[in-house]
C-alpha cells in the first residue's frame, strides 16, 4: 500500500516536537459546480522543532505517534522569510 502525504501550512508550533499543519482541499460541488475549500488540520511531529508558522511542509503518514499524532514532517519546503 502507498504511504499518504499531504502538502501543507503549518498554522501552530506551540508544542514540543509537534506542529499543526492545515492542508486545503479544493473540489468542485457536486451540484452546483463552485470550487469549495476544505481545510483539514493534522498533528505531525517535528522531531528538532524546526518549523515555525507560515512555513509549508509535506507530511507523511506513519504509525501512531499519540492520541492524535499519526503524521511525520518530511521536509520543508518553503521556510517563511524572517525580517
Amino acid at each position: 500500500m502507498a504511504v499518504k502525504e499531504r502538502v501543507g501550512l503549518v498554522v501552530s508550533d506551540k508544542m514540543q516536537k509537534t506542529v499543526v499543519v492545515a492542508v486545503e482541499n479544493r473540489a468542485p460541488h457536486p451540484k452546483y459546480g463552485k470550487i469549495v475549500v476544505q481545510t483539514r488540520r493534522y498533528k505531525a511531529h517535528d522531531e528538532e522543532n524546526q518549523c515555525k508558522v507560515g512555513d509549508r511542509v509535506r507530511i507523511q503518514e506513519t504509525r501512531p505517534l499519540s492520541k492524535t499524532k499519526r503524521w511525520q514532517v518530511t521536509e520543508i519546503l518553503n521556510a517563511k522569510a524572517t525580517t
